[in-house]
């Protein structure tokens, strides 16, 4: 049995309570609690109303609001002993309409997490204000905070309330293409989606993490004997002891240099050391300082400076010069370029780590079912977990299933895997459920982020425009532990020049181990680093050479036919060129506009600026395959096993779409199975972009090889139309109509008759020495372009105005394309502007600052469907994409504006006014 419906946990109520009388969804409700409980916390663990999400804890978020007395409110905030009497509102008791339909016409809803907490904020507003305008939406959802959408659309949904147009489902062979609404939406929209902490089985026992307070310490834990006696809801104190298998987790086969639990020497501030498990109010109650844990802290190794530094001592043993890994791509001579070339522009560039920042904590539940492990937790790449679970309890992999929740948000954060390994050792152990969910503090210190850079580049260019040759060094800060490093260090140097033909390159890269937070993927794998420093020497060497901006990029983009600096012909669809063809009557007309204003003075300076990208598919040069199932049973019931984890982007609703189409059937008919490791088959992880490319065209081929079978057995031509009539198909074949009972065909052991089957696995070569090979089988490209007003007193930046031209080969979902762009641009505007973690500073979501409605500008979107042939209808992926030329487009229009060359990202107020001083010589 589940702990959903109101099930107090063990342990709870020992307080003094309070008789509670309220009306939660128009019920009576009446409850013994103590006073100083959080109403979040009762709502979800006394009544089951898991619609109210927890994010922060602190007011920070909003992903909690629910309406007291008509009013939003923070119901992680809210004592219970202040709602006596009240009238209660959560999203499970609005009412489904207009509202609901809104959002879910405009894709209003990614990941879902925040989405409760968004639909209560919008009631209160239209409760109020039947005709709200944009700015009003604005302020009045703007405690809300939201990492997918970019908030665009939801202010497009509230503002579009009254209109209620009904969804038209698309013609048969025409899913692709259309706008259909998510597939999962419903869920999302009336509080039912089970995220990690949603749900575990009612005798699961709680697990809370003891972390290293340090970033480089010696440690021992001594006799935990007292400690089990004062506190008898304390099950057990898990360390590295208790590991039954391996003590070391990590992304690549051959390098796994991460513990579960640190074994005597923690390496950064955050780690596990051990994990207290018991009922949940002991677990909450018990202090850090009350286990017996003696701390030795060591002298740190923080930044890249300080790890590469003369005699720095070793982080890990086995690599003397915390060098864990480099890169490299060289093509041509570029020395003699360089130094032949009469135009040569160069700088250097520093970013730091940004936070996912995703709404949802980790979080999740795993049980031991005979010799089986079980995990239910949000995750991007089930299968990568159940190998990895397998390694750390010393199991096959087949005997570890794991079954992905809702995630609320991810991008790259969520591939690592976390609390995964801490559950499974504890339930192994105890042969009990055991549950846990990180707090947002616990969450930020100990996950992965960003990686922090250090480039320096060189670009030249002969008097024509055309670039000669590139050279670039970057070093990436990839933490403790190697997490994505290799990744990183292994895709930079192939991006590092930009979308650009370049005859001559050399980009070099290294990945270094330091006592700072791991870092890791997150939506990029450093390309969105080094866009920063190749688009500004763009804008150098375009200024020295007096080309406008935006055709200098024209002149040089790489297009199909040319070869990229690892040796590769780019065959089909490379859209850049088109993309910012489709972007230069906006360019010209907004740099005339900056013109205008800024010839009236003031303070505020307004500049246009545009950046470009590229971004290889999938794997870097690796094995990448995903695979597709799609069955019809004996009652015409067709499912397709989906194994591609949607974490907002919408794979669970482009798939089906794909799906019906090569099968030529109606969307609607096709059910799923999604994610789970015992049902569907290994679609891969659910990052660089690869879903819609990858795993769609598996489930395009799944279609192609079902609906061939369909032909066969009613013995019918390529072009016959399908049609489904209960228990039977029919055929029609020009003037023939054939019918195939299904319930005459012989099952197999799932029940299914006919099953098709997908496989695809992108064609690359493994890159040489020099980093010659075919990387990847095709790149996403773009252009964008920012306008931004900066206050030349105050040095803060406002944009105005964002317009992205995406090469996205085709829009599967035109809504769920845009949304995905909208939400990428707002997190580069973050990188660009706000977003800096700092161990020990910015461990929360009120001093770590992200993107709200407020910061967020009009978004412009173009879609250019320059066609992929190996992707699924001439797909490619929009994930990575979306984000990459953000960051770049505003610090050039921040330089436009005012001629400060940031080169330190991000963009703060105080480097803004120090650039500004030094641009004028001061």
């Amino acid at each position: 049995m589940l702990d959903r419906p109101g099930r107090r946990a063990a342990g709870e109520g020992r307080m003094s309570s309070i008789a509670l009388a309220c009306r939660i969804n128009g019920r009576a409700v009446h409850l013994d609690v103590a006073p100083t409980r959080r109403l979040a916390d009762v709502l979800r663990h006394d009544l089951g109303l898991i619609g109210t999400k927890i994010g922060c804890d602190a007011g920070d978020c909003g992903a909690c609001t629910v309406l007291i007395d008509g009013r939003q409110s923070c119901a992680c905030l809210t004592a219970v002993a202040q709602v006596g009497g009240a009238e209660i509102v959560t999203v499970e008791g609005l009412a489904d309409g207009a509202l609901q339909r809104a959002f879910a016409r405009h894709g209003a809803a990614q990941c879902g997490i925040c989405t409760p907490g968004m639909l209560m904020a919008a009631s209160d507003l239209l409760a109020r204000n039947k005709q709200p305008s944009e700015t009003e939406v604005m302020d009045g959802l703007a405690g809300v905070l939201c990492r997918c959408t970019g908030y665009r659309k939801i202010v497009a949904a509230v503002l579009d309330v009254a209109n209620d147009a009904s969804a038209v489902e698309p013609a048969v062979g025409a899913a692709v293409g259309a706008r259909l609404a998510r597939v999962d939406g419903v869920a999302k929209l009336n509080g039912a989606e089970i995220f990690g902490a949603d749900q575990a089985p009612t005798d699961a026992l709680w697990l809370r993490a003891i972390r290293s307070p340090h970033a480089h310490a010696r440690f021992a834990i001594g006799s935990l004997t007292t400690l089990l006696r004062k506190h008898p809801g304390l099950v057990r104190v898990f360390s590295a002891a208790d590991v039954p298998g391996s003590n070391r987790f990590g992304i690549y086969p051959t390098l796994k240099d991460q513990p579960v639990f640190a074994e005597g020497r923690a390496r950064f501030r955050g780690e596990a050391i051990a994990a207290l498990v018991g009922d949940r109010a002991t677990i909450a109650a018990l202090r850090d300082d009350e286990l017996p844990i003696v701390w030795e802290a060591l002298p740190a190794i923080s930044g890249i400076a300080a790890a590469l530094a003369p005699g720095a001592p070793a982080i890990h043993d086995n690599v003397a010069d915390n060098v864990l890994v480099r890169g490299r791509v060289e093509s041509g001579d570029v020395d003699r370029a360089m130094a032949d070339a009469p135009v040569v522009v160069e700088g250097a560039w520093s970013t730091g780590f940004v936070e996912h920042a995703y709404i949802e904590p980790e979080a999740g539940y795993a049980q031991r079912v005979g010799e089986r492990m079980e995990i239910f937790a949000c995750t991007q790449t089930p299968y990568m977990d159940r190998d990895e679970i397998a390694l750390v309890l010393g199991l096959k992999p087949e005997a570890v299933r794991i079954v992905p929740s809702a995630v609320g948000g991810g991008f790259g954060g969520k591939l690592d895997i976390s609390i995964q390994p801490l559950l499974a050792v504890a339930a192994w152990h105890l042969n009990r459920p055991v549950r846990g969910v990180y707090h947002r503090p616990e969450s930020m210190q100990s996950t992965t982020k960003r990686h922090p850079a250090e480039m320096r580049a060189r670009l030249a260019a002969d008097r024509q425009g055309c670039l000669i040759g590139f050279e670039f060094s970057g070093d990436f800060n990839t933490g403790a532990y190697a997490s994505w490093g290799p990744t990183v260090a292994s895709r930079v140097p192939v991006h590092a020049h930009g979308p650009y033909f370049v005859p001559h390159a050399r980009c070099l890269s290294r990945a270094i181990y330091t006592n700072d937070t791991p870092a890791g993927a997150f939506r990029g794998f450093g390309v969105p680093q080094a866009a920063i420093a190749h688009e500004a020497l763009m804008d150098e060497a375009a200024l020295a050479l007096g080309i406008d901006l935006l055709e200098f990029r024209h002149i040089n983009a790489l297009r199909a036919g040319q070869r990229t600096t690892c040796g590769q012909l780019l065959e089909h669809s490379a859209g850049l060129a088109r993309c910012l063809e489709a972007l230069r009557p906006r360019w010209q007309a907004l740099r005339a506009e900056a013109a205008a204003l800024n010839r009236t003075g003031g303070t505020t300076r307004r500049g246009v600026g545009v950046g470009c990208m590229w971004y290889g598919i999938g794997n870097t040069s690796l094995s990448n395959p995903s695979t597709m199932r799609v069955a019809i049973d004996g009652a015409g019931r067709i499912t397709l096993y989906n194994g591609a984890v949607d974490i907002g982007q919408g794979s669970y609703t482009i798939m089906p779409q794909i799906c019906a189409d090569a099968l030529g059937l109606p969307v609607a008919l096709i059910h799923q199975v999604t994610g789970d490791t015992d049902l569907t088959e290994d679609a891969g992880k659910t990052s660089a972009s690869r879903q819609t490319f990858v795993s769609g065209r598996a489930a395009q081929l799944a279609g192609e090889d079902l609906r061939r079978q369909i032909l066969r057995l009613a013995k019918a031509g390529t072009q016959a139309r399908l049609a489904l009539d209960g228990a039977a198909l029919i055929v029609s074949d020009g003037a023939e109509t054939r019918r195939v009972d299904l319930a005459r065909l012989k099952p197999d052991n799932r029940g299914d008759v006919l099953v098709g089957r997908g496989n695809f696995d992108p064609p690359t070569r493994p890159l040489d020495e020099k980093g010659q090979g075919v990387p990847y089988a095709t790149y996403g490209f773009a252009a964008q372009i920012a306008a931004v007003d900066v206050d030349i007193e105050l040095g803060t930046v406002k944009p105005s105005l964002i317009v992205a031209a995406h090469d996205v080969g085709r829009a599967i979902n035109p809504t769920l394309v845009e949304g995905q762009i909208h939400g990428g641009i707002a997190q580069g505007l973050g990188l660009a502007l706000m977003e800096e973690y700092v161990p020990g500073r910015t461990e929360n979501l009120h001093d770590y600052l992200i993107p709200t409605f407020g910061d967020v500008p009009e978004i412009e979107v173009i879609l250019i469907e320059d066609r992929e042939p190996l992707g699924p209808f001439g797909a490619k992926g929009i994930g990575e994409p979306a984000l990459i030329p953000t960051a770049p487009a505003i610090l050039g229009a921040i330089r436009d504006a005012t001629g400060a060359r940031i080169r330190r990202v991000p963009a703060l107020p105080h480097r803004v006014l120090a650039a500004i001083k030094a641009a004028r010589g001061k």
